[in-house]
């Protein structure tokens, strides 16, 4: 089974609902393989958890706010 990954912030279900239709539904129009088959993992990552030049995210978020 093909497995698509997203990996990024926190979403609302809406938001995840639509993805998961959008990715199937492309991944199945270029592959060619039934919608059926694939598998969406939606990975939420905090800003705390990342880092980005040597800083979290999170403490460079709040620079450009």
């Amino acid at each position: 089974m093909p497995v698509i990954i997203f990996e990024g912030p926190k979403l609302t279900v809406e938001q995840k609902e639509e993805l998961i239709k959008l990715f199937t539904s492309a991944a199945e129009k270029v592959t060619g393989i039934k919608r059926e088959a694939f598998i969406v993992l939606i990975k939420e990552n905090e800003p705390d958890n990342i880092g980005v030049g040597g800083e979290p995210l999170s403490k460079r978020l709040r620079r450009t706010k």
